[in-house]
């Protein structure tokens, strides 16, 4: 009975969650005077379209003003290329943290932990200061450089990595390995669930980034996907049924990627995971 009850409330839990998803891609496929005829009525209607139609996805990724195939590729680009880096600086980093025995390692620790409860909207200014120096402006540069560290990342990774046992690393030490040695042979093949969480958290978070691309890029031909969904929202009002074909195609990579990788990600969450 217990397992019946608890079976109902994730079913109930899981149809919660996945209807606003449901309704966004039904009502891409249905015009904007029929997205608000039945908006207000409790009917079938109000998730199915009467009539089914693919003209949203064919203004949005026909729309010779704005590209938004390339905004996808822009987007793609950039986060793909955040995430290596991301993926290689941090894990680098949290492996010294780690296993690594050096002065002031506790210190600097500390000192990058205190980094969490900056909230990132006070180091917008900072940031967008040392990136116009720098003369990063409207480049990629300026999207994928100033995000290759992470220190949520560097935390997480750090907990997996002192789970691996000490005395594996330093046999490996007695034979001659140097440390970048064990870190690619021995650490990580140990690491791979916890990698792809790590990248599955910072490839999403880039994916879906929109205050730093609005302020850095200037050039329409290099905006990101969330800039440009936003784009449809004018003084003249909101394309909605374009808004909501927009977001299901911003939708699908990111959906597939988690498909594909789930079982991974679970491990790496309940492996690396949040202990103190």
């Amino acid at each position: 009975m217990l397992r019946i009850i608890h079976f109902l409330a994730m079913t109930i839990i899981a149809v919660l969650c996945l209807l606003p998803i449901v309704w966004m891609v039904l009502g891409s496929m249905r015009s904007y005077q029929e997205l608000f005829q039945y908006a207000t009525q409790v009917n079938l209607h109000l998730l199915i379209p009467v009539k089914w139609t693919f003209q949203n996805y064919i203004d949005v990724i026909f729309d010779d003003q704005n590209p938004f195939l390339r905004y996808v590729f822009n987007t793609l680009f950039v986060a793909s290329t955040v995430t290596f880096l991301v993926l290689l600086i941090n894990s680098l980093a949290a492996f010294a943290f780690a296993k690594l025995s050096f002065r002031g390692s506790s210190v600097i620790f500390v000192l990058f932990m205190s980094a969490l409860i900056i909230p990132g909207e006070v180091m917008l200014v900072p940031n967008y200061m040392l990136v116009n120096n720098l003369g990063w402006l409207n480049s990629f540069k300026g999207l994928i450089i100033p995000s290759t560290l992470s220190v949520f990342g560097i935390f997480m990774m750090k907990q997996f990595f002192e789970e691996i046992p000490t005395e594996i690393l330093e046999s490996a030490r007695l034979d001659g390995a140097s440390w970048l040695q064990i870190y690619r042979a021995i650490v990580l093949p140990a690491s791979v669930p916890a990698m792809i969480t790590f990248g599955i958290i910072t490839f999403l978070g880039n994916w879906d980034a929109y205050l730093w691309p609005l302020v850095v890029i200037n050039d329409d031909r290099m905006q990101m996907i969330q800039v440009a969904i936003a784009n449809f929202t004018s003084m003249a009002g909101t394309e909605w049924t374009k808004v909501l074909a927009a977001n299901t195609i911003a939708t699908v990579p990111i959906l597939v990627l988690f498909l594909v990788l789930q079982r991974y990600y679970v491990q790496g969450i309940t492996m690396s995971g949040v202990k103190g």
